[in-house]
C-alpha cells in the first residue's frame, strides 16, 4: 500500500518518541481532578465540622 520508504521512516521515528502527549494530558487531567478534589475538601467538608 505505501510506496514511499521516506513516509515509512516518518512513522517509525514518530513511534520511537513514544506517547508524550498522552501522558501529558493524563497527568494534567489528574492534577485538575486532584484540584479539584481539595477545593470540595477544604470549601465543603471542613467547615462542616467533625461527624458526631
Amino acid at each position: 500500500m505505501n510506496e514511499d520508504p521516506n513516509e515509512d521512516a516518518k512513522v517509525d521515528e514518530i513511534v520511537k518518541r513514544g506517547p508524550s502527549g498522552a501522558i501529558a494530558l493524563a497527568g494534567i487531567s489528574t492534577a485538575i481532578v486532584i484540584g479539584i478534589w481539595f477545593v470540595f475538601y477544604f470549601a465543603v467538608f471542613l467547615p462542616r465540622g467533625v461527624i458526631q
